[in-house]
């Protein structure tokens, strides 16, 4: 099954981040607060949204996925950027990875969005398997660029600041 996020889900959410970056083998970037996950999913103006995906036999949460609208202007409409999607291992290979894919595709088509995007680490060959399966395929010729830190205040500065 999968559910819209509610409020109560940001621990879940919180802890499931973590696990994903600790995965990734980044876990000193998951520096998100349970109060900024809050705020930028049920705060005063959402930036992002988040399903949750839950063991039917269970009933216990075992994956997320959480995105936020991009705008293409070479087709005029929205999209999905899917920032994260994560199953827990021991729920893997359940088909709740396909079920979160699987609604965010859904929502494409029933608002009209003609893109569903994500990125996904070179490495990750489970991964890059499972969403080639789906008929996803990889954007060759692009580079994915990110500026933070250091880097990211030093161009934002005023100049003459």
């Amino acid at each position: 099954m999968i559910r819209s996020a509610t409020p109560d889900d940001i621990p879940l959410i919180h802890t499931m981040v973590r696990e994903l970056a600790e995965y990734e083998k980044e876990p000193h970037e998951a520096r998100a607060t349970q109060e900024q996950l809050h705020d930028a999913l049920f705060g005063e103006r959402p930036a992002a949204y988040a399903h949750i995906a839950v063991d039917d036999a269970t009933g216990r949460a075992v994956g997320f996925a959480l995105w936020f609208l991009n705008f293409s202007t070479w087709r005029g409409v929205h999209g999905i950027y899917l920032e994260d999607l994560y199953v827990r291992p021991e729920a893997r290979g359940g088909g709740h990875g396909k079920a979160l894919l699987r609604e965010l595709a859904r929502i494409c088509v029933e608002r009209g969005y003609e893109r569903l995007e994500w990125s996904v680490l070179d490495w990750n060959a489970p991964s890059i398997a499972f969403y080639e399966a789906l008929g996803a395929r990889p954007q060759d010729g692009w580079t994915v660029y990110r500026l933070t830190d250091g880097a990211l205040g030093e161009l934002g500065r005023k100049p003459g600041a």
